[in-house]
């Protein structure tokens, strides 16, 4: 399948995308949607929060080698100089191999300490001080099903086709327009 549109000026057509029998595709130029979409990486541009109709604001997603997922809030000390935090029912149905931050909000905490790791959907953290806020965070790697049958492969050769090119040679070596578009030489 392929996309052809008319050029601004209406003269002429402009192949704009390609998708293979696998349903492989490549887009030429910037793909905008205004739902929500499912990926492996990128970012998201929305209408600027200060200035929506004449500016976007853009962020890129957090990426990592592990399929990891972040979490965070603001927990309350209670009069034991502990605060237990609630997570999600599905959590650890998730999430594995947690790690946790704490930051003291307002004033030192000096003992601050997770007392229960992730158990049961919750945790617990201890020696701060009573009324006291804390900023916590929380990273888990996914492990449900699909993950675990699709982990991320980190580096990989290229197939021998791409030698010598590159995914995005205008980044790498703009002097050498070799570049590789879904297995074929651009």
């Amino acid at each position: 399948m392929q996309g052809l549109l008319r050029s601004p000026s209406g003269d002429s057509f402009k192949q704009q995308f390609t998708v293979d029998a696998d349903g492989n595709g490549f887009f030429a130029g910037n793909l905008n949607v205004t739902g929500t979409v499912s990926k492996g990486g990128g970012s998201f541009k929305i209408d600027h929060p200060l200035d929506p109709s004449n500016k976007t604001l853009s962020h890129s997603f957090v990426e990592s080698p592990d399929m990891m997922n972040i979490y965070n809030g603001v927990a309350k000390i209670d009069a034991k100089g502990q605060a237990v935090v609630s997570l999600p029912n599905w959590f650890e149905s998730l999430n594995g191999d947690f790690r946790y931050l704490l930051t003291a909000i307002g004033a030192p905490q000096p003992e601050l300490y997770i007392a229960e790791e992730i158990h049961g959907n919750r945790f617990t953290i201890a020696g701060g001080k009573p009324g006291a806020k804390v900023s916590w965070q929380v990273t888990g790697i996914r492990h449900d099903a699909y993950a675990n049958a699709h982990r991320i492969r980190v580096e990989e050769d290229k197939p021998a086709t791409e030698h010598g090119s590159y995914m995005h040679p205008e980044a790498v070596r703009p002097q050498e327009p070799k570049g590789v578009t879904n297995g074929r030489q651009r």
